[in-house]
């Protein structure tokens, strides 16, 4: 494990300035809770993307937020406040990206669809079963960079 995660540090600094992000205990409990609950999610949905998209897909999403809290609860950080799942993208990019930042990106698509359909106005359209099925493999691909980064980023 190395000493201190130098990558993204600036970002992640003004982040806890703001109180976008918050330090708490470190926890790898927590971290691999979260990422179990991660998989029971992408399981759920992948069963229900014919017969619930909508809800497949908001399922899909939280394991991919839920993926980004466990880096964070790894190193002893949180966010919070308005915009708390978009600061756990902000966090992810500035300290994996490069190399990871493709897979990452996606996770802002996926963000915001679902607030398109968790708070829709008359115009929105609805999650189809094609919006489910295609957003499983990116919110995997979080699920995975999560699994990958956790052990060996150290504590913020």
């Amino acid at each position: 494990m190395i000493a201190r995660w130098e990558q993204g540090r600036a970002t992640i600094d003004a982040l806890i300035a703001e109180r976008r992000l918050e330090r708490v205990t470190p926890s790898r409990d927590l971290a691999d809770a979260l990422l179990d609950q991660a998989h029971r999610h992408l399981e759920t949905a992948a069963a229900s993307v014919e017969t619930d998209p909508t809800g497949s897909f908001q399922l899909g999403y939280d394991a991919a937020r839920k993926a980004l809290a466990a880096i964070l609860a790894n190193q002893g950080l949180r966010s919070r406040g308005d915009g708390a799942h978009a600061v756990l993208l902000t966090a992810a990019l500035a300290q994996l990206d490069p190399p990871m930042g493709r897979d990452l990106r996606h996770f802002d698509w996926l963000r915001r669809t679902r607030n398109s359909a968790e708070y829709p106005i008359a115009e929105t359209p609805p999650i189809t079963a094609t919006d489910a099925g295609d957003a499983l493999p990116l919110a995997k691909a979080v699920v995975a960079i999560a699994e990958r980064v956790i052990p060996n980023m150290p504590v913020y």
